[in-house]
């Protein structure tokens, strides 16, 4: 995986990596009122555990490259592997978790995940690029990567919790329906993502950040409906 080493440099590559993760950590846990904040114990748990995710996904991605000519197909495949690996791995630490009883908890835990997935995922592409598969990160430059790359991770993956959290009140079978929608719309917004960087001019990096947050607004709009969800299981 290419010569990491250990000195100033790499100090700086996890410093400026780290920090718009965590940024958007301590914006996304302290958007909730005090009293309904999630336990900071197990958000950190959660970050870190999506942060060890990435070294499922990375493995996985280069594994199925060779078997991948063509360059859309494998960075749909790619996008998959991550939404996928993003979701599974954070759903195991909090399917049975007292501390998630409301429809909200879903996308909150589920997007700390993601930020530590991305946290890493940038301290890893300053340290040696070549680590790195996914298009946003690689293509993007300066803040735009940690800008786009971070919140792309975010909000589809807070697509899987919505769906999920939408899904609170129904049927085991009616929960595994929403689960496949999130899933299929978080790589599809990944995938969609990263194609239109893959061929984009810089102009055109602006109009792809504008879909990036209407979608962010979309997702926002559907958090609100979660929240006032969570009045019913009181």
């Amino acid at each position: 995986m290419g010569n990491l080493g250990f000195n100033r440099e790499t100090f700086s590559a996890i410093f400026g990596g780290i920090i718009p993760a965590i940024a958007w950590l301590i914006f996304w846990v302290n958007s909730e009122e005090r009293g309904d904040r999630e336990p900071w114990g197990l958000v950190l748990i959660v970050f870190l555990v999506g942060m060890l995710s990435l070294l499922i996904a990375v493995p996985l991605e280069h594994a199925i490259k060779p078997y991948i000519q063509d360059q859309k197909s494998l960075t749909i495949a790619w996008a998959a592997i991550e939404e996928f690996v993003k979701f599974f791995v954070v759903f195991i630490i909090i399917k049975k978790n007292t501390y998630v009883n409301d429809p909200i908890d879903f996308p909150m835990y589920l997007i700390a995940g993601a930020l530590g997935f991305a946290g890493l995922e940038n301290i890893l592409f300053l340290m040696n690029p070549e680590i790195i598969s996914d298009i946003s990160t690689r293509a993007l430059t300066g803040n735009l990567r940690f800008l786009g790359s971070t919140l792309l991770h975010a909000v589809t993956t807070g697509m899987v919790g919505i769906g999920l959290g939408l899904s609170y009140f129904q049927k085991w079978k009616n929960m595994y329906l929403y689960l496949f929608g999130g899933l299929v719309a978080a790589i599809t917004l990944h995938s969609v993502f990263n194609l239109f960087i893959m061929n984009a001019s810089n102009q055109q990096f602006f109009r792809i950040f504008g879909l990036l947050w209407v979608v962010t607004i979309i997702s926002i709009l559907l958090f609100e409906k979660l929240r006032r969800l969570k009045g019913q299981t009181n």
